[in-house]
């Protein structure tokens, strides 16, 4: 579509980058008036929480990409010294919640109220994300004849000229929807921590579980039938609902 959007001499703003940019620092300022509108941290903290999150999602991301492709890792190392692609969404996921997790235990603040707060805004983020991701042409779909094909011409991912099923959009507009769940869950539960945040787990494994069936990316890796993702995703579901089960005993037990 547009991977590229414009260029000031040797300097090129891609649309993936700056939609990805766009997300995030929405998610670190929006998330950042809601704790101080709660009062839950000193102010700035989630700036602070924001950038750490970041360093470490995407270190798990590219962490977990290189695991996926580890036969051509050993075959040609230099592989690893190209960080401008490959990575794996959900170990970006992964590693953002544990970095969170750690940094409120350093800053000696609530996690499950940080994590319910802020987690509907990384869907929002995600969306955008996604909307990116369409207009670079990566994390592209299977071929298709229908009427909802759109094929590339100038992407460095998809292949050219093929009418491709737009599962970038789907995965955006499922997104906005989560973020739109996710937020009125926050607002009608906020005193029952934990709630949110492990429905998040819960929404976004089941769904990137089927949409990988959509996904036409196979160059990612697969584990048996199942693609790495799909593979991953099991696991976080299972995580994600024994920590929704987890809490919601905790705040039965404290609830009056």
């Amino acid at each position: 579509m547009l991977p590229k959007l414009f260029s000031i001499g040797p300097f090129t703003v891609y649309s993936y980058g700056l939609m990805t940019a766009i997300g995030i620092l929405l998610a670190i300022w929006l998330g950042e008036y809601q704790v101080k509108k709660t009062k839950l941290a000193e102010e700035g903290f989630l700036i602070g929480m924001g950038i750490a999150c970041v360093i470490g999602g995407y270190a798990s991301s590219k962490l977990l990409f290189w695991i996926t492709i580890l036969p051509q890792i050993i075959e040609n190392p230099a592989v690893m010294l190209d960080l401008s692609s490959g990575y794996v969404v959900i170990g970006g996921l992964i590693g953002g919640v544990l970095t969170g997790y750690l940094y409120c235990r350093w800053k000696k603040t609530d996690f499950w109220k940080v994590f319910d707060l802020v987690i509907p805004y990384v869907a929002l983020a995600q969306c955008l994300g996604r909307i990116g991701c369409f207009l670079a042409g990566c994390c592209y779909g299977y071929p298709t004849e229908g009427v909802c094909g759109v094929a590339f011409h100038n992407s460095m991912y998809a292949p050219v000229g093929v009418k491709l099923f737009p599962i970038q959009l789907v995965s955006a507009g499922l997104n906005m929807l989560n973020f739109l769940f996710l937020y009125l869950l926050w607002k009608k539960a906020s005193r029952k921590t934990g709630i949110t945040g492990a429905a998040f787990i819960v929404t976004y494994s089941v769904g990137r579980f089927f949409l990988e069936f959509f996904r036409g990316d196979l160059e990612r890796g697969t584990v048996g039938a199942l693609s790495t993702s799909q593979f991953l995703s099991v696991f976080t579901l299972l995580a994600g609902l024994l920590i929704l089960l987890y809490r919601w005993k905790r705040n039965a037990a404290v609830t009056p």
